[in-house]
């Protein structure tokens, strides 16, 4: 099982690696997370340079992708030779995006009808490529989940866990990060935005 977080230079690394931390949780032989860039080594908007540990045609490989944001979002989402490398599609895999990620996602096609997540500074921007977008940190529809803010990296990780493994794995890797004295309120918290967006009978 392939997790694939995209992350590109300027990347937030609140995104990134919060997802990366909360993914990794899950241990198992055949559960990978891993950072995939189009380059061997990435550098964030505060200068915090990271190497790949997957490429682009890799994570288009992956049993789940999901989608950072970063500062430089705008310009990738118009470079046509990095979003043709992306090949993705809903219907084999899970894919997720945060933040302008989510204007990623719109540029690939991936929203048609479906309304979004994402942060304040964005939003303009996912408007105008035709997405309506939701006052909320967390949504899906089927294999496409958006969310908005920094943090909601967390609900995007356990809606991953979740579908790929289960409830109860989701709210094992929750439980492990929060804050101690908190941790009951995070679960909770994470599992309200969550389950109402998973299926019936989660996989």
């Amino acid at each position: 099982m392939h997790i694939a977080i995209l992350t590109f230079d300027g990347f937030n690394e609140l995104d990134s690696l919060i997802a990366l931390g909360i993914l990794n949780r899950v241990k198992k032989p055949d559960w990978r997370v891993s950072l995939s860039c189009p380059t061997e080594t990435v550098t964030s908007m505060n200068g915090v340079t990271l190497h790949a540990q997957s490429s682009l045609a890799q994570a288009s490989d992956a049993d789940a992708v999901l989608f950072g944001s970063g500062m430089k979002t705008r310009d990738i989402a118009n470079d046509a030779h990095i979003m043709a490398q992306l090949k993705l599609d809903p219907a084999r895999q899970l894919i997720g995006a945060q933040c302008s990620g989510t204007l990623m996602l719109a540029k690939l096609g991936l929203l048609n009808k479906i309304p979004a997540c994402t942060d304040l500074l964005t939003k303009p921007w996912v408007q105008e490529a035709g997405v309506d977008v939701l006052n909320q940190p967390f949504y899906a529809a089927g294999n496409v989940a958006t969310a908005g803010g920094c943090l909601s990296s967390q609900y995007l990780a356990a809606w991953v866990i979740a579908r790929l493994e289960d409830l109860d794995a989701a709210k094992s890797a929750m439980h492990y990060v929060a804050p101690v004295g908190e941790k009951e309120l995070y679960v909770d918290r994470a599992m309200a935005n969550i389950t109402p967006y998973l299926p019936v009978t989660a996989p």
